[in-house]
């Protein structure tokens, strides 16, 4: 994998994580200014995605669930964008939909780093859980207090970052196992030269 793509993994891991610090440290914010900053940056955010995955895919089994994912930011990114008034009185449903699909999402593309035999690949399914659970408690009351709510996306969404920087760690693994048994397989036909 290019180190290009490989850095839009990390740049879409940090602004998901520094996207939910945002949420956290300022509950108080008017929701109407968060729906455009949360639109422009899951935009950029799938955007980036997509680009890594596209240029990934031979790399990745069953990226189709990650061109998915990265899909469904565009169109929530679009989404926020458009329609702020709208998007400002649905914003928590919005958000508790998106962590729990994508919570769900990173669950089951641990299961793919497993078979690669990446050794962490259990951290990945345990924050794609944890995504999933803070986004159904998101739905489960949707009236809760903007405070509140900041505070559960905020953690939802640093986790996504989280899960992303732990797949950029698969990714580099499954690179240099890729790498070894080229190696391997060289050695073995000069070896029956």
């Amino acid at each position: 994998m290019r180190n290009s793509t490989k850095i839009l993994i990390a740049v879409s891991g940090i602004l998901f994580i520094l996207l939910g610090i945002l949420c956290i440290a300022r509950p108080g914010a008017a929701l109407f200014s968060m729906a455009w900053l949360l639109g422009l940056i899951t935009l950029v955010s799938g955007v980036l995605e997509l680009i890594a995955v596209l240029n990934a895919q031979r790399f990745i089994p069953n990226s189709g669930t990650r061109v998915l994912s990265s899909l469904f930011q565009i169109i929530i990114g679009c989404i926020l964008l458009s329609h702020k008034l709208l998007v400002t009185a649905s914003l928590p449903v919005i958000f508790a939909i998106w962590v729990l699909v994508e919570g769900v999402i990173i669950a089951v593309k641990a299961f793919d780093y497993k078979q690669v035999d990446f050794k962490y690949w259990w951290c990945v399914f345990l924050l794609g859980v944890a995504g999933a659970v803070l986004g159904f408690l998101g739905l489960r009351n949707p009236d809760v207090a903007g405070k509140t709510l900041s505070i559960l996306v905020g953690i939802g969404v640093i986790v996504e970052g989280i899960s992303y920087l732990v797949t950029l760690g698969g990714i580099n693994r499954f690179e240099k196992r890729v790498k070894e048994f080229k190696s391997d397989v060289r050695e073995a036909i000069d070896n029956y030269r």
